[in-house]
């Protein structure tokens, strides 16, 4: 495995491996602090590619004011020794300089997505994303780019970007990987002590209980939500609980929906602080 730190040499590298033969580029972009869930990526770009590179940056420009930039939690080493039991190849972890140079003031706007849910609560964070994935896109010029469906609206930005800057890569999206009481995985959950975790259930424990709602035959989305809200407010109440949203939105628009058989693609989705930590989580009605 081939650890590299500037665009030059990745570009060599990449540019050395294709003249060998034609090759197909798998690229799992992470900020690091490595869980099963990005482990899941990694494997199904190694699968379905001939090279896979990881990326690891913590990108400053999706964080807002107040986030958690300086705390996000860090382990190069631990996270370079589960790229290489995985056979990654490449690992590219660029310093903030790298990847924001003296004088660089570009970022991306990727329209009306971009402004809903997480983007109406965490103002600038899908033009920071959109900003860096562009770049590791441009710069590693992968066949297929990973990202998890924990991050819905996340994945339609990217898709939506790749589209419509004709960027060219794949963009494949794997599927919420979750402990097994179901917690969806995040490297924020090591924020959580023992009763901020166990409250934290309520999210997917409500998730769940809405989706076998709609799969019993209610279609009304206030029924739906209602039921994720009850699950979140119940129980231990000496947790702190702030609930940013709980929406049942078009999969493809993010836009909000009265009944679900109004759109093919349907998707619930929460966002809540569990004391101080800021979580988020989603079912697609399926």
């Amino acid at each position: 495995m081939k650890i590299i730190e500037t665009v030059a040499e990745f570009r060599q590298e990449w540019v050395n491996l294709k003249e060998l033969e034609s090759l197909s580029l798998g690229l799992v972009p992470t900020m690091g602090f490595l869980h099963e869930g990005h482990i899941s990526l990694v494997k199904k770009s190694v699968s379905q590619n001939d090279v896979t590179a990881a990326t690891i940056f913590v990108n400053p420009t999706q964080f807002g004011e107040n986030e958690d930039f300086e705390d996000y939690p860090r382990d190069m080493k631990s996270d370079l020794d589960f790229l290489d039991c995985e056979g990654v190849d490449i690992v590219f972890v660029p310093s903030l300089e790298e990847m924001y140079p003296e004088g660089f003031e570009t970022s991306i706007n990727v329209g009306s997505i971009a402004t809903r849910l997480e983007g109406q609560y965490r103002p600038g964070h899908f033009s920071g994303v959109a900003t860096v994935v562009c770049k590791l896109l441009s710069i590693c010029r992968p066949d297929r780019a990973y990202f998890g469906q924990k991050d819905a609206q996340q994945c339609a930005v990217i898709m939506a970007l790749n589209r419509d800057l004709c960027l060219g890569s794949e963009i494949v999206v794997g599927e919420t990987i979750r402990s097994s009481d179901g917690l969806a995985l995040s490297s924020r959950n090591s924020y959580l002590s023992d009763s901020e975790r166990e409250k934290a259930l309520s999210l997917s424990n409500g998730l769940f209980a809405a989706r076998k709602l709609w799969r019993s035959g209610e279609n009304a989305s206030d029924r739906l939500r209602s039921v994720v809200l009850d699950e979140i407010l119940s129980g231990n109440s000496e947790v702190p609980v702030e609930i940013d949203y709980v929406s049942v939105a078009d999969k493809n628009t993010f836009m909000e929906i009265d009944r679900i058989e109004e759109v093919e693609n349907a998707i619930i989705l929460v966002a809540a602080k569990i004391g101080t930590t800021r979580l988020i989580d989603n079912v697609a009605l399926v």
